[in-house]
C-alpha cells in the first residue's frame, strides 16, 4: 500500500492496472481487501485505484466528526496527487454514499458511476438513532458485537462470513465510531441521481439483508439509462459472492 497526506490524515491507496481510472471504494466496516477477487477481472481494463477509506485499513483518522463530504474530498485529494481529473467511481454501501457526496461536490470529475449494495436516501430517524447506539456500543465495548451481528447479514456463505469477519475484526474502533455518525448524518441524494448525464452502473443482490433490492429499483427509475444488474441468491457483498457478474458490471464503465 502507498500513502498521501490529505485533509490531516494519511490515506492508503494500492493501484494497478491499466485503462480508464477507476476508484474502488468499499463499504463499512471494511477496506480495500474487499475488491480482491474482483480487481484481477478488472485490472486489463480500468487503472484500478483502491484506496483504504479514512481510518480503515492502512488510512488513519482524526479525533473529531467528520461526513460523507469529508470522505469525499479524500478521494478528490487521492486523485490530485496522482494527476487524474477524471474517474469512474464505484462505491460499496457506505462507499457508495461516499461516491454519491464525490459527484455531488465534483460531478466534473466524474466519467462514470456505480452503486454496489447501496443506496441513495439519507437515514430514517430509527436507522440514524440506531447508529448512534452502535457508536456508543463500540466506544464502551470495542468492535466485537457489530462485528458478529453483521457477519450473517453481509452473506449466508459462511465461508465468506469468515472472510468478511477477517476483514472487519482488524478495524480500529476509531473508524467505526466515525463511520457510523458520518452515515448517520448524510444527507439525502435521491433528487441528485436525476442529475447523473455519465454512465451509471447498478449493481445488487436480491438477498441482500442489509439494503434491500428495492432501493437499488428506486435507483434504477431515477436514472432510467442506467444499466441495472440485480444478482439472484446473492446479498450484501457481490464481489465475494458473484465476483465475475459484478466485474462484468463494471466493465461497462469502460
Amino acid at each position: 500500500m502507498k500513502k498521501i497526506k490529505v485533509n490531516d490524515i494519511e490515506l492508503a491507496y494500492a493501484r494497478q492496472g491499466n485503462g480508464k481510472p477507476l476508484v474502488l471504494l468499499h463499504g463499512f466496516p471494511l477496506d480495500h481487501h474487499l475488491w480482491d477477487d474482483v480487481v484481477p477481472l478488472l485490472e486489463d481494463s480500468f487503472d484500478l485505484i483502491i484506496p483504504d477509506l479514512r481510518g480503515f485499513g492502512d488510512s488513519t483518522t482524526v479525533d473529531r466528526p467528520y461526513t460523507m463530504d469529508d470522505y469525499a474530498t479524500d478521494i478528490a485529494g487521492l486523485l490530485d496527487q496522482l494527476g487524474i481529473q477524471k474517474a469512474a467511481v464505484v462505491g460499496h454501501s457506505m462507499g457508495g454514499y461516499v461516491a454519491l457526496a464525490f459527484a455531488k461536490s465534483y460531478p466534473e470529475r466524474v466519467s462514470g458511476f456505480a452503486l454496489v449494495s447501496s443506496q441513495a436516501p439519507a437515514d430514517p430517524p430509527e436507522r440514524k438513532e440506531g447508529r448512534y447506539k452502535s457508536a456508543a456500543d463500540v466506544q464502551e465495548k470495542g468492535i466485537g458485537g457489530v462485528v458478529e451481528t453483521m457477519a450473517p447479514k453481509f452473506t449466508v456463505d459462511l465461508r465468506l462470513q469468515a472472510i468478511a469477519r477477517e476483514i472487519m475484526g482488524r478495524q480500529q474502533p476509531a473508524a467505526y465510531i466515525g463511520a457510523l455518525k458520518a452515515m448517520a448524518e448524510r444527507m439525502d441524494s435521491t433528487s441528485l441521481l436525476s442529475s447523473f448525464l455519465f454512465p451509471v452502473v447498478i449493481v445488487h443482490g436480491d438477498a441482500d439483508a442489509l439494503i434491500p433490492v428495492d432501493r437499488a429499483r428506486e435507483v434504477k427509475a431515477s436514472v432510467p439509462h442506467s444499466y441495472y444488474v440485480e444478482l439472484k441468491n446473492v446479498g450484501h457483498v457481490p464481489m465475494l459472492e458473484a465476483a465475475k457478474e459484478t466485474a462484468e458490471a463494471l466493465k461497462s464503465l469502460a
